[in-house]
């Protein structure tokens, strides 16, 4: 049990945590029972029926709707993509940025967010990069700003040590400056509460393998309609306000739909989608906030635990600052994954050591299986927290 919620309950939904130690949520979500059930239905419709397209297709808004319920914001302003590298792609060529305009970022922050404006460097935008601190906050950019910003991009959540970014004081120095702001909030989605308005993000890109449970190949696309001179740089038939009927282009009828379906193109991941409608009802069940709040509980008793071994936590300890479900620890990649792998225990490899992720499903259990084989192993002098003067 947690203090939140019946944690054994949820745990029983997810086959492969019973299985193994599973600590890598951040790379991705084991499936859960209601997840797959909503896939196989869409594969025994697919099977029985050859597909009921409309029902599928309603299926599809009211997954949409739920998505906005989920972060506050309308259905009209929600967008299916393909992950979240595509998000992000689509809000860096929706901007308009022209020659001499430039982008602030995050050192360090996810590649892909940065490759999305990196490449517009060919059209003459430059993209200026801030240091990344434990603290990422409005003071961190304010200083960077000049005439010719016109953005600014970056995680909630980073992945690769669990530093949770005040995206909110950097939303309202955008809004003071009129800048863009753009956020991807994959590794924060379905275990940080998300408030998109409060934000004030023109874009907020994410995919949904992760906190929102659904296998890889489901993005989504937040886009503020209040921004409606932000048009994709492409353009299919289910982009456009006046789709044809007899689905003949027309050169003088392109004008962009209203909706966020602006940024569609075309056919969607349909059980993916229908996935994501059953993984949202889980989460919305159990409540993000409880989610948030065990995870954090759990990540507690990982600190205190890798305390009293004296092994040094990369990235930001205190809760205000750190994500509550992502922690790496200064144990040598190359060294111990294998280890954990031989015994059971799923953690990712990462910058600075090894990564543990936790899901809504995890124990203070798990936190000790991985514990009991780093004392078991033993830890050399290289590892230990004495590094943290260096």
């Amino acid at each position: 049990m947690s203090g939140h919620y019946d944690v054994d309950a949820v745990r029983k939904e997810f086959p492969a945590a019973e299985r193994m130690t599973y600590l890598d949520s951040g790379f991705q979500a084991p499936l859960a029972r209601p997840v797959k059930a909503a896939i196989d239905l869409f594969l025994r419709e697919g099977l029985e029926t050859a597909g009921p397209k409309s029902v599928w297709l309603d299926r599809v808004e009211q997954t949409r709707a739920k998505v906005a319920r989920f972060l506050g914001v309308s259905a009209d302003e929600i967008a299916f993509t393909k992950n979240t590298s595509e998000s992000m792609n689509i809000a860096a060529n929706a901007l308009r940025l022209r020659a001499g305009d430039n982008v602030l970022m995050v050192h360090g922050d996810h590649p892909n967010n940065a490759y999305a404006f990196l490449n517009l460097q060919r059209k003459g935008v430059e993209v200026r990069f801030v240091p990344m601190t434990d603290v990422v906050d409005a003071a961190s950019f304010r200083p960077h700003i000049d005439t010719n910003t016109r953005a600014i991009s970056m995680s909630h959540v980073t992945f690769h040590a669990g530093h949770r970014f005040d995206i909110e004081s950097v939303g309202g120095l955008c809004a003071e400056k009129g800048l863009h702001f753009i956020v991807d909030v994959m590794q924060a989605i379905g275990v940080v509460p998300i408030d998109a308005k409060a934000i004030r993000a023109s874009f907020i890109g994410s995919g949904s393998h992760k906190g929102l449970l659904v296998p890889q190949g489901l993005g989504l696309l937040y886009w503020d309609s209040a921004h409606a001179e932000l048009e994709p740089a492409y353009l299919a038939a289910a982009s456009l306000a006046e789709i044809p009927a007899d689905l003949i282009a027309r050169p003088d009828k392109l004008t962009p739909a209203p909706s966020a379906r602006r940024f569609e193109l075309g056919n969607f991941n349909l059980p993916a989608i229908h996935a994501l409608g059953a993984s949202l009802d889980l989460i919305a069940q159990i409540g993000v906030e409880n989610i948030q709040n065990h995870c954090f509980d759990l990540g507690d008793h990982l600190i205190a635990a890798l305390d009293a071994l004296d092994i040094r936590l990369v990235g930001p300890r205190e809760r205000k600052h750190r994500a509550p479900h992502i922690y790496v620890v200064a144990l040598p990649a190359a060294e111990w994954l294998g280890y954990f792998e031989e015994n059971g225990v799923r953690v990712s490899p990462e910058r600075d050591g090894i990564r543990v992720s936790f899901g809504m499903f995890n124990t203070s259990a798990d936190v000790d299986r991985l514990i009991e084989l780093i004392r078991r192993r033993g830890v050399k002098t290289s590892s230990k927290v004495a590094e943290k003067a260096a």
